[in-house]
């Protein structure tokens, strides 16, 4: 017998993981576009959130000063979202790599926030970056076992492993807003439809009551010592 549909995906609604909450972002626009609207019910809730966006973003579009554009777009969407705190650090537009040297600066900045959820993108992420972002965060994680905190993965892109559903209903239009602040991007693809498409497809599994949501996937305590590609390989042996 193969297993049902709810041990594969969720089939309600979750509460918000615990804060402060720190977001590591691969390029400005990440954190929005994946989970602004979680971010917009942390900050309703009274949560510190804090994002840290590792990627200059260069390589973005065609524009004259894209650096400087997509800092500023960050800098505004941070505004928008009441963050509590924006680190940007400028690693190589498709180019970001797990190094030892930036897995102890991730740990290091990990620690100096002192989170309670850390939030990551999700392994299966189409874009390098992304997947290379998971990484990192995941082997910060692992190499300081005295950070105990929640870690969470998050959908940017496309569909990822998922087991946390975050309902963002009631903060739709306030996401697509915030979406709204980074122009420089959403002239190179129609990001906002494609957003809010995913966040509404996410509800296939939810209550009728529930118009959009935003994917996530919560790490036991068990994983912790596993690879993000043995959780992955686990995940998919669900299937089968």
């Amino acid at each position: 017998m193969l297993n049902p549909e709810n041990v594969l995906l969720p089939y309600s609604i979750s509460d918000l993981p615990e804060g402060p909450w720190l977001v590591f972002a691969p390029h400005a626009d990440d954190e929005t576009y994946g989970m602004g609207g979680a971010l917009l019910r942390a900050r309703e809730a009274g949560m510190a959130t804090h994002v840290i966006v590792l990627t200059d973003g260069a390589l973005g579009g065609e524009q004259d000063g894209l650096i400087a554009i997509r800092r500023n777009e960050v800098e505004h969407a941070a505004r928008e979202l009441g963050l509590a705190s924006l680190q940007c650090w400028d690693e190589p537009d498709r180019g970001l790599e797990a190094t030892p040297e930036l897995v102890a600066k991730t740990a290091a900045g990990i620690a100096n926030i002192s989170p309670k959820s850390v939030f990551f993108p999700g392994p299966l992420e189409a874009h390098p970056d992304h997947r290379a972002a998971a990484q990192l965060v995941w082997k910060a994680l692992q190499s300081s076992p005295e950070l105990t905190v929640n870690a969470l993965s998050y959908e940017i892109g496309n569909q990822n492993p998922i087991n946390t559903m975050i309902d963002t209903t009631a903060v739709i239009t306030e996401k697509a807003r915030v979406m709204a602040c980074y122009n420089s991007q959403n002239i190179e693809n129609n990001y906002e439809d494609l957003v809010l498409a995913l966040d509404k497809g996410r509800t296939f599994t939810m209550p009728p009551e529930v118009g959009h949501c935003e994917g996530f996937y919560a790490y036991s305590e068990n994983q912790r010592s596993k690879t993000l590609r043995e959780i992955v390989l686990e995940i998919t042996e669900l299937y089968f």
